[in-house]
């Protein structure tokens, strides 16, 4: 009995043995290995990217007063056999439609002679004005001499402020039927549409023929850019990046009409009316740009670079040292409880202390474990991401992911059961 003891203590020995062999063969294998980059010194462009519509710096839109059939358009001042359409540049004063006047020419005529009548009706009232003061003199000659009785005094008297009555109103009557005529001499003067300002047709909203009706809106007939060497860049800007955008930023931005060329720009106002889409707030910042050449085009879409500042000889780490987040096998056992706290590496840029904002972490290798590195980031572009403050230094190496091994399944228990001398033959 003693001897069989001995015995199961042995293989007892010597199965720990055989599974300590497997797991440092086998399982020990499986070791991680790290990617890493190098800390060094660079320049850094930090800039904020946006998608925008370029648009006139003022457009204005002409529109029909009166009611009325289109009967023709106005002549291109720029080519007399033209008429006014899509592109034609216009001086303020341009003619650029008619629209039928004759009913408008009707209502002048009427006025007019409305006014003509008015005026010989007052003509009338002050002769007979003057008949009435002269009978009221009389009849105060007579009153004081005691020739007329007290009626025919009054009546006089009555007559003559009738008469003074008579005659304002005629005056008043004038003034109307003059008034009603300019009314109508105005609304025939809109008959002839005319531009308003200098300027480039970029659009012409109606056809020679087509009946226009004014009532509480203008119907829209030309749609007028009054400068297309200056043009504009409606922006639309994140909230998490417009509190970097202010007024002179400069700006440069392309549009895929012109995909090799770069245009230039400089932020003329951040406009506070912000629009939510998918809960996504936007809010649209306006650039302004030169276009004396006229390559841009209205309504043209640019993608945008706003310039966020720029560094030169700065401590750079790549940005995806700052997203790896190692599994918590992978760091060392006594910063274990801060990655469960805190999370991974990163910019802390959503945090809700201002301290914390511009707090970050990366991760460097210490023998087969890594441990955390705090730094301070400053500015980021689509690449790297400036380092303020921590303790690294340029040359240092920090993790930028983890490779796991694959053992493809041939680390394997030593007290697994092996074949040899190729596949079993079956019995003769």
């Amino acid at each position: 009995m003693k001897i069989l003891g001995q015995i199961a203590v042995l293989a007892a020995l010597l199965a720990a043995a055989g599974g300590g062999v497997w797991y440092w063969q086998g399982a020990g294998a499986d070791a991680p290995q790290f990617r890493t980059a190098e800390v060094t010194r660079g320049n850094l462009d930090a800039s904020i990217s946006a998608t925008g519509t370029i648009e006139p710096e003022e457009v204005v839109d002409v529109g029909a007063q009166v009611a009325g059939k289109i009967q023709n358009l106005g002549i291109d001042p720029a080519d007399s056999t033209k008429t006014i359409d899509y592109g034609s540049a216009v001086e303020e004063g341009t003619i650029l439609a008619q629209i039928d006047d004759a009913i408008y020419k009707t209502q002048v005529a009427q006025a007019r002679a409305n006014l003509q009548r008015s005026e010989a009706d007052l003509s009338q009232l002050q002769a007979r004005l003057f008949q009435r003061e002269r009978d009221w003199q009389r009849a105060q000659s007579l009153h004081a001499k005691n020739a007329n009785s007290e009626q025919d005094y009054d009546l006089a008297r009555a007559e003559w402020e009738a008469a003074k009555s008579a005659l304002a109103v005629g005056k008043a009557a004038v003034e109307q039927a003059r008034s009603s005529l300019d009314q109508a001499e105005i609304n025939l003067g809109y008959t002839t549409i005319k531009s308003p300002v200098k300027g480039v047709i970029i659009d012409r909203r109606m056809n020679i023929g087509q009946t226009v009706v004014a009532s509480l809106n203008a119907p829209s007939l030309f749609l007028i850019a009054k400068d297309l060497g200056r043009l504009q860049v409606w922006a639309a800007v994140n909230e998490a990046d417009v509190g970097q955008i202010h007024p002179g930023q400069n700006v440069t931005f392309t549009v895929d009409a012109y995909p090799d060329q770069t245009f230039h720009g400089q932020v003329l106002q951040t406009r506070l009316n912000a629009t939510m889409t998918q809960n996504v707030v936007t809010y649209t910042v306006v650039v302004t740009t030169d276009n004396s050449d006229g390559k841009l085009l209205p309504y043209l879409t640019a993608n945008l670079d706003f310039d966020a500042g720029s560094r030169s000889g700065v401590l750079v780490v790549p940005n995806s040292a700052l997203r790896y987040r190692p599994a918590t096998r992978l760091v060392a056992p006594e910063y274990r409880a801060e990655l469960d706290a805190r999370g991974g590496g990163g910019r802390r840029g959503k945090s809700s202390d201002p301290k914390e904002r511009n707090n970050g972490r990366v991760w460097v290798a210490d023998g087969h474990l890594l441990r955390p590195v705090s730094v301070k980031l400053g500015l980021a572009d689509s690449g790297s991401t400036e380092i303020v403050a921590g303790d690294l230094k340029e040359g240092d190496q920090i993790v930028t992911g983890d490779v796991r091994q694959d053992t493809g399944g041939d680390a394997k228990s030593p007290f697994t059961p092996q074949m040899f001398g190729g596949a079993k033959r079956p019995p003769q």
